[in-house]
């Protein structure tokens, strides 16, 4: 039987949703690093990195949150692989009014970890406008985009700041 849904991995003929069957594939090294962005007022910033927002250290918890939810992922994402995941760094710089956020996942398995690295820097942007949302309820969560990608058959993958590159 043929399905106008041919090609999409994630359905089965019919058109009904599946997990994709990762079973034959090699397990190889597998890493994934996304890159997010939450904006502030310059006094919101300046309270982050003197360490003086009310619910505590900001930037610690936030930490702590990508990192959780780096391994949750397939918890929140529907037919998401759960892994096994070997490493999870989240990373932080704060600019006048602005904290960029920098989430490296790594495993060795039969699928990548890009759900993850994105999980991990979208869990961490909301922790942090949660921590901070008394002093700055506009702040903005953006940027959230997969920045590298190694491992498995599709290769390396870069983004450049103007646009993707696939190597």
């Amino acid at each position: 039987m043929t399905s106008s849904h041919e090609g999409f991995t994630h359905l089965d003929p019919l058109g009904r949703a599946r997990m994709v069957d990762v079973t034959p594939k090699e397990p190889t090294h597998r890493r994934a690093m996304a890159r997010g962005v939450v904006t502030m007022t310059p006094d919101t910033a300046d309270a982050v990195a003197r360490g003086a927002i009310a619910k505590g250290d900001v930037l610690s918890v936030a930490r702590v949150a990508g990192i959780q939810a780096a391994k949750r992922t397939s918890d929140l994402i529907p037919l998401c692989h759960p892994l096994l995941i070997g490493a999870v760094t989240v990373n932080f710089e704060i600019g006048d009014d602005r904290i960029d956020i920098e989430a490296s996942v790594e495993t060795v398995g039969r699928t990548g970890v890009e759900m993850e690295a994105l999980t991990a820097c979208s869990v961490a942007a909301l922790t942090i406008y949660d921590m901070c949302k008394s002093l700055d309820k506009a702040m903005t969560i953006s940027e959230i985009a997969l920045w590298e990608k190694t491992g498995g058959a599709s290769g390396v993958y870069h983004r450049s700041s103007d646009r993707e590159s696939v190597t």
